[in-house]
């Protein structure tokens, strides 16, 4: 998002933040994001709520006569703030929703101290379906109903995540839009990070690492980025030594391989 979405984003999630102690969290995860995905489907519709020419009243009271009798009060209350906010585009408004639902899940998870297990499981999720194409061809056919999808990732993983977690990938898996599935998982797991006001490092390493390396890399990365940071180690036989790190769009690459190509690229200028 850019611009004016970026700024109603962060305002309607500040919103959310305040009301955290307010209602049954899970319940409303769920809601925002079932009508996130009522409002992907009706173009119509979200052209209408995300219409920043029509007053903010009544793109409220059509929020309320859609869904009023469908969803909590407190539900209705949270979409009313999110369409009297300005949004560039009417798919930012869908994304706005989809994003807050998935926030309202992480707030649910750390008052229930299982923040850690559902960020990690996440992460360790994308990584399943970088590794194979047969997982990320059956989880983007369009051929495949959001039934089916979430199906086969109950399949997949029902018995073995938190059910936060299950809910948020089932939700993904159904309703991608036209996204990557390993990219929205990454925004997702930095979006539990923001919840406790961290960042997330993506740390490649061809062997793994022992607690004492993490804690000693977590500390030197917090001093870089002067935020607390959580380290996701992935095993890649590629990087040949040392590590290559990722937090957004920074890479700080100190690895063998890395350092070869750079001498390469210097023989070859």
């Amino acid at each position: 998002m850019i611009g004016a979405s970026r700024n109603s984003l962060a305002l309607v999630q500040g919103t959310l933040r305040s009301r955290s102690g307010q209602g049954d969290l899970s319940a409303l995860s769920a809601e925002l994001l079932a009508a996130a995905d009522v409002l992907a489907g009706e173009k119509s519709l979200r052209q209408n709520l995300a219409d920043s020419g029509q007053p903010s009243a009544v793109r409220s009271a059509l929020i309320n006569d859609v869904f009023g009798s469908k969803v909590s009060a407190l539900t209705v209350e949270v979409l009313g703030e999110i369409v009297a906010a300005r949004w560039s585009s009417d798919t930012d408004l869908v994304d706005a929703v989809e994003l807050l639902g998935s926030q309202a899940a992480f707030v649910a998870a750390d008052k229930a101290g299982s923040l850690d297990r559902v960020e990690s499981e996440l992460f360790h999720f994308g990584r399943a379906v970088q590794a194979s194409s047969e997982l990320q061809m059956t989880l983007t056919d369009p051929s495949l109903s959001a039934q089916t999808k979430s199906a086969i990732v109950g399949d997949l993983i029902g018995s073995k995540v938190d059910s936060i977690t299950l809910g948020l990938i089932r939700h993904v898996a159904g309703h991608l839009r036209g996204r990557r599935v390993d990219s929205v998982l990454e925004t997702l797991g930095n979006l539990a990070a923001e919840q406790r006001n961290q960042v997330v490092a993506e740390v490649r390493s061809a062997v793994s690492l022992d607690a004492n390396q993490t804690s000693r890399l977590s500390a030197a990365l917090s001093k870089i980025t002067g935020k607390n940071v959580r380290i996701n180690v992935a095993i890649d036989p590629s990087v040949l030594g040392g590590i290559s790190v990722t937090i957004g769009e920074d890479v700080i690459d100190g690895s063998i391989a890395a350092r070869l190509e750079s001498a390469r690229r210097s023989l070859l200028a």
